[in-house]
């Protein structure tokens, strides 16, 4: 059975801060589904990413951002002995995933809670994996920094950071992933369509990070990323 989504996970409030809902109207979440498949080859990145994370056995592995839960009930899917919880702000799209979860019969825990909040839903250093898909093209420049800090802390020295969304964007691409800027804010959007996910990444390694795989798409370039934390903890790499 899934668990139902837990409110309050870090003050015993619900998230006050904004969010931009699934296809930025919140009407339009129980269609996010239907128009992910359409619009951004999910089959395509979406089992690149599974693969990319291979969860196993006796990991905790959290997904940020999880929307409707369908990463997070694939990766429990994928390995039933993990510990799979997916963090989203918005609930009716939790709502939507515990059910997922439990037509699934898999139990996948979900909380209530924003991208900078990864860290404070486990404890840090808790989770082996930190996972999160289309998310941070659509939040503010400093929700971006927040929560990729966030997902850092969140895993344990040596545990895995593993990001697929809109990138950078060249060409084509870009013009292509203005239909997203439509739905999500431009405000939002160019700055991952300028290298904002690569800087930061970067910024958070101290290497360059470039990404392991790019799935062209009717809305934009998906790219698919993956970094280390450091062995020392407070350092990632």
């Amino acid at each position: 059975m899934a668990r139902n989504p837990d409110l309050a996970p870090t003050s015993g409030n619900a998230p006050a801060r904004d969010y931009v809902p699934a296809l930025g109207i919140a009407a339009l979440t129980p269609l996010y589904d239907a128009m992910l498949g359409l619009a951004t080859r999910e089959r395509v990145w979406r089992v690149a990413l599974l693969n990319q994370v291979a969860p196993n056995t006796g990991e905790t592995i959290i997904d940020v951002g999880c929307g409707t839960g369908t990463l997070a009930v694939l990766l429990k899917r994928r390995a039933p002995g993990a510990r799979v919880v997916g963090v989203d702000p918005d609930p009716d799209a939790l709502a939507l995933a515990a059910r997922k979860s439990a037509s699934a019969g898999v139990d996948v825990e979900w909380r209530q809670g924003f991208a900078r909040d990864a860290a404070a839903v486990l404890g840090p250093g808790v989770a082996d994996k930190a996972v999160s898909s289309l998310v941070f093209h659509q939040v503010p420049a400093p929700e971006k920094r927040a929560g990729v800090a966030a997902m850092f802390d969140a895993v344990r020295p040596g545990g895995e950071v593993h990001i697929a969304d809109y990138a950078r964007q060249t060409g084509a691409s870009r013009l292509l992933f203005n239909v997203i800027g439509l739905l999500d804010g431009f405000a939002n959007t160019r700055a991952n369509a300028d290298g904002a996910l690569e800087q930061l990444l970067s910024a958070s390694t101290g290497s360059t990070v470039q990404a392991r795989r790019v799935v062209p798409t009717v809305t934009g370039a998906i790219s698919l990323f993956a970094c280390t934390r450091s062995l020392r903890t407070g350092e990632h790499h």
